[in-house]
């Protein structure tokens, strides 16, 4: 089998390979939600890194932007206007 990974040695990626074909469903679904949820963090973290001014909602929708398109940020944006209207 050709290696997957080119920092990993062709061993140790068989043996990973190999205990998550062991692993039942439940175990590799929360290394997924896992990883998902590591790969989020970052990209917030770096988001917030790079716009250090940015409020709380300004970096969730610069979020939105990049993983969701900049037409969803846009309604988004303007359904969170909206809402602060109504509430005046």
């Amino acid at each position: 089998m050709r290696t997957q990974s080119r920092d990993t040695h062709p061993e140790v990626e068989r043996v990973q390979i190999e205990l998550l074909r062991k692993a039942g469903v439940a175990r590799r679904f929360s290394l997924v939600r896992s990883l998902s949820q590591t790969v989020i963090q970052l990209s917030r973290r770096a988001i917030r890194e790079s716009h250090p001014d940015a409020s709380e909602e300004e970096l969730a929708l610069i979020f939105v932007e990049l993983n969701y398109g900049k037409e969803l940020a846009e309604r988004l944006r303007a359904d969170l206007a909206r809402r602060r209207q109504q509430k005046c």
